[in-house]
């Protein structure tokens, strides 16, 4: 599910900036205020393609309309060791998007080897420079970062490379307690 009334106040702006532009002398003001940035121009049509294509496990909110390049995700895993829980995260896209990764920090508190307590995250598609080959590219889109996000319950999540090492030890050692650990997180901070 997609909250967005902001694709259209940007995509009204960019119209109304190109029939500024078209009406323009050549000696006419270029004023930066009134210009799109190209990462806006980008996150309008990403945007877009993503309430087309958005897994039925996340919902998407612009807490502020007129900003595309902010804008909070919900996953609710309707699968494995985290079902029943609903996990927050924000989503920052820097204005060198689409050269540079968005920047994502979990808001909620999780035991999961691949989120650390604090929000950091690791999945390689969010990494800027990756050594496997599968790290951020300007070909990836909004709709990878957010399938990638989805994945880290289901088939991404990784005990072999943790940035939560306890966690990832604790699984190791016992699943089960590792599970119970997992539904003790969701009850407290993922409702």
């Amino acid at each position: 599910m997609l909250v967005c009334a902001g694709m259209l106040t940007l995509a009204s702006k960019l119209k109304r900036e190109e029939g500024m532009r078209a009406g323009r002398t050549s000696a006419g003001s270029n004023d930066a205020s009134h210009r799109v940035s190209i990462r806006d121009r980008l996150l309008i049509k990403e945007v877009a393609e993503l309430e087309t294509n958005l897994p039925n496990t996340c919902k998407v909110t612009f807490p502020d309309e007129n900003k595309l390049h902010h804008f909070q995700l919900a996953i609710s895993p309707d699968e494995g060791y985290y079902l029943g829980g609903k996990f927050q995260f924000e989503i920052e896209v820097l204005e060198a998007y689409n050269m540079v990764p968005p920047k994502v920090k979990c808001m909620t508190r999780i035991w999961h080897p691949n989120i650390a307590e604090t929000g950091e995250i690791c999945l390689s598609l969010l990494r800027e420079h990756s050594i496997d080959g599968t790290g951020w590219a300007p070909t990836r889109t909004l709709k990878d970062v957010v399938w990638g996000l989805n994945s880290l319950f289901t088939d991404l999540l990784n005990f072999d490379d943790p940035l939560n090492i306890d966690a990832a030890e604790h699984h190791l050692r016992d699943k089960e307690d590792f599970r119970n650990k997992v539904q003790d997180f969701i009850k407290n901070y993922a409702r």
